[in-house]
């Protein structure tokens, strides 16, 4: 016979309830943990470090650029991107790239990569360049770099992931640029196809022509206009 201290059994709409609380990976009343979704500890194929650059002229130009955070899990990336969409708020000095001022530029590059010219991985490489109109900024700029992003976190170029070193945006009066960077400037295939998927994720228009430009050109040009080695 069941004593008087006896806790009543949960029926079975409350059971069923904290059931359903457990599979979408909330608390349950007694506290036990939930599953938690397999995506959050899945690991990327690459550590990646998001680098923020401002343009201080009372500094150098290495004392400007400064290392944000680096990631490696799918969790981590997907926090990210949704800070890079709050438009109106600053979320650990982390803001959309239309908020930012001029002269600054965002990075993201893969781990042991910095970026810059002259670090190893990419002195030999080159970029595809997309230079936007003065008013392009509010209008389409955040939706770009996002983009650009995913495609770079979720290895988006098929077998020439491993030639891709990283992307960057950069912020200016005269119009804004953004550029995905590749490590070998000589190999043409990996170069277009990168670029066509870049513009293609990108839906850019298929007037508006994009260039690729190898960094050493780019370092030794006698012009304002780096010439292009591919067009698309």
């Amino acid at each position: 016979m069941a004593s008087g201290d006896e806790i009543p059994a949960k029926n079975q709409k409350e059971q069923s309830k904290e059931e359903e609380k457990a599979k979408d990976g909330q608390s349950t009343e007694d506290g036990a943990s939930a599953p938690v979704p397999s995506y959050v500890k899945h690991p990327l194929q690459n550590k990646w470090a998001l680098w923020f650059f401002k343009n201080d002229k009372t500094k150098s130009w290495q004392d400007n650029l400064r290392l944000v955070t680096s990631f490696d899990t799918v969790s981590f990336a997907i926090n990210l991107l949704t800070l890079f969409c709050c438009y109106d708020r600053v979320y650990n000095h982390i803001q959309a790239a239309s908020k930012l001022q001029s002269g600054c530029d965002y990075s993201l590059f893969k781990e042991g990569i910095e970026p810059m010219w002259e670090d190893e991985r990419n002195k030999k490489g080159g970029r595809w360049l997309v230079n936007t109109q003065k008013n392009f900024r509010q209008q389409e700029l955040d939706r770009l770099w996002l983009e650009t992003l995913m495609l770079l976190i979720g290895e988006s170029f098929g077998e020439y992931s491993e030639n891709v070193c990283g992307a960057v945006v950069q912020i200016r009066q005269k119009g804004d640029k953004l550029a995905i960077w590749t490590g070998n400037a000589s190999d043409q295939d990996a170069n277009l196809s990168i670029g066509r998927k870049f513009k293609e994720r990108l839906s850019l228009p298929a007037k508006l022509v994009i260039g690729y430009q190898a960094h050493e050109d780019t370092m030794t040009k006698t012009g304002s206009v780096t010439k292009s080695m591919f067009t698309l």
